[in-house]
């Protein structure tokens, strides 16, 4: 009974220390592979206060990029995301202060964050004139590169920009736009030092 109960423990053990083990580039810094989100920027004000009251218990913000819809599309797509959802009642005023700032930012006109992006893992990284040379051919023909200079996101920031930029026309492929968000946000990152 002792040798099994020892070889038990021993089994157990070493399943916990597998379960334990990290494999190399398998870190914290590893490549977040999960499909790219959207970056909204919060409103102020009244409209804040709406959302922060009714929706943002059960979605995020950004969930709205991924829509481009008139007043009657947004209408019903909280109508028929909400009828199961008797706690959500929103008043005729808070309703159409809602329905206008979503109308204002993610109406018809405007353009949806895909949902379908979703990073492929890199294994190259661009070096200096690389980027700049993708840079020149992807970016350029639209702003100048003082834009991309003056400007500072993270990772997941710059992937945003990179895919709706993609969106409006830049022409680069999925892996040019991760070995670009990559550099991007080594050079031009959050950290005040770059």
């Amino acid at each position: 009974m002792k040798a099994n109960s020892r070889k038990s423990a021993t089994s157990w053990a070493v399943l916990v220390l597998v379960g334990l083990w990290v494999p190399p580039g398998a870190s914290a810094g590893a490549q977040d592979r999960s499909a790219a989100r959207p970056s909204v920027e919060r409103p102020d004000g009244p409209v804040w206060q709406v959302i922060r009251q009714n929706c943002i218990s059960c979605h995020g913000i950004d969930d709205y990029a991924f829509f481009a819809l008139d007043r009657a599309g947004w209408v019903d797509l909280i109508d028929s995301q909400h009828m199961d959802y008797e706690d959500v009642v929103l008043s005729d005023d808070d309703r159409n202060l809602l329905l206008d700032w979503l109308v204002a930012e993610f109406g018809a006109d405007s353009e949806a964050f895909p949902r379908s992006y979703i990073p492929p893992e890199i294994t190259v990284f661009f070096t200096d004139p690389e980027a700049f040379r993708l840079m020149e051919r992807a970016c350029t023909p639209c702003h100048g590169m003082d834009r991309i200079n003056e400007s500072r996101y993270s990772l997941d920031g710059w992937r945003v920009v990179l895919v709706n930029m993609r969106e409006q026309g830049a022409v680069i492929t999925d892996e040019e736009l991760e070995t670009l968000v990559e550099w991007l946000s080594r050079t031009r990152g959050i950290n005040p030092n770059q």
